[in-house]
């Protein structure tokens, strides 16, 4: 089957770090660029992080660049997003989504105070 699997959310305190991981199967990875969004309760949608597998050429919104970072690996048909430096702000479901939004389920990011 063809799907994109978000993991490694969970409970954070502020300023600390988390890493996220974004496991594809079914399909040629390398012919992809994979993104992270996330979603906030009554907020919407945030593009946060783009790679494309082939040349792991990278983007950030502005929101998270100098603290997040997205890299894959691609033996293992994973894309990471690595966050440190967490806020409150950065509670949300994240998920992973191929560039023709093929997505997966999310993976919920709670930063404590």
């Amino acid at each position: 089957d063809v799907q994109l699997q978000a993991s490694g959310g969970g409970l954070v305190q502020a300023g600390g770090s988390l890493k996220l991981s974004c496991a594809a199967a079914g399909f040629p990875f390398e012919d992809y660029a994979i993104s992270w969004f996330r979603q906030a309760p009554g907020k919407e949608r945030e593009g946060i992080s783009c790679i494309s597998i082939s040349d792991g050429s990278t983007n950030y919104a502005e929101s998270t660049k100098g603290r997040f970072t997205i890299s894959s690996d691609n033996a293992k048909n994973t894309v990471y997003l690595q966050m440190s430096s967490l806020k409150l702000d950065d509670t949300a479901v994240y998920y992973c989504q191929r560039d023709d939004n093929l997505r997966g389920q999310g993976t919920l990011v709670t930063v404590s105070s």
